[in-house]
């Protein structure tokens, strides 16, 4: 079982940016992409930026690509998300999650979840 801890969630003024950190207890075959994904409330779950451990491909949805940007340093087993430019509908609860591949991860059907941080963005 591979655990994840997210990190960096926090309030932030509208235009600014902030970082998250997702740190992964392994790195598996079985979990070999990451992704970020968010909730605000009363809105269905969106897969927000995925990436693998190894090679140099991103995704990223229409909806945030520009201005969310995903890392890994896989030295720490960690996963970053950068997001510019917030806006207060960015407010949200992020999770990251794992999975065998970066479609399920934009199918959302990760094999493994952490708890979320919240970012709220005030106007």
């Amino acid at each position: 079982q591979v655990n994840l801890v997210e990190s960096g969630g926090r309030v932030v003024r509208a235009g600014e940016s902030l970082t998250l950190s997702c740190e992964a207890s392994a790195v598996t075959f079985e979990i070999n992409s990451m992704g970020w994904f968010r909730q605000a409330p009363g809105k269905e779950r969106e897969w927000v930026a995925a990436i693998r451990w190894a090679g140099v491909s991103t995704y990223y949805p229409d909806s945030v690509k520009g201005r969310f940007t995903i890392s890994r340093d896989n030295a720490k087993n960690t996963v970053y998300l950068r997001m510019d430019a917030l806006q207060p509908e960015d407010t949200a609860l992020y999770y990251c999650a794992g999975a065998d591949a970066v479609m399920r991860l934009q199918q959302q059907t990760p094999s493994t979840w952490g708890q979320g941080t919240q970012v709220t963005v005030s106007s």
